[in-house]
């Protein structure tokens, strides 16, 4: 006689789990930890759109802030910043709900040594450019 038990994990995806969506794959992981997943991914998009403003900030308004080339330049910069920040988010995002799926180790992300040497080299530099004008 066949088994018929019901195992509420197998529900019968097993058997064409690489057709299935990657949100699928895997065991639903706990709702607590997929929402601070969600917030640590607003928070970098929440990090894009504030470069982003500030891009827009010493364009439109920081004509004192030293000659146009130099501030377009800082401008152009912030909003590459930006725009790679908002970019990542995402697919930093989708790593880290695979793998809390699939029950792995959180993948570590190289952008945030790069965005902690950026903003530290952004806020030394505008110090010099405040001390020099």
């Amino acid at each position: 006689m066949p088994d018929i038990s019901f195992d509420p994990s197998a529900d019968g995806r097993r058997a064409h789990a690489s057709s299935l969506k990657w949100w699928q794959r895997g065991s639903r992981p706990d709702y607590r930890f997929s929402l601070a997943n969600e917030r640590t991914f607003l928070a970098w998009i929440r990090t894009a759109l504030a470069l982003i403003a500030g891009a827009v900030g010493i364009d439109q308004f920081a004509s004192h802030l030293g000659p146009l080339p130099l501030r377009l330049g800082l401008a152009l910069i912030l909003f590459v910043a930006g725009g790679v920040l908002g970019g990542m988010a995402y697919p930093r995002w989708v790593r880290a709900e695979q793998a809390m799926r699939n029950d792995a180790d959180l993948p570590i992300s190289a952008l945030l040594p790069l965005l902690a040497a950026f903003t530290a080299t952004l806020a030394v530099g505008l110090a010099c450019l405040m001390v020099l004008i």
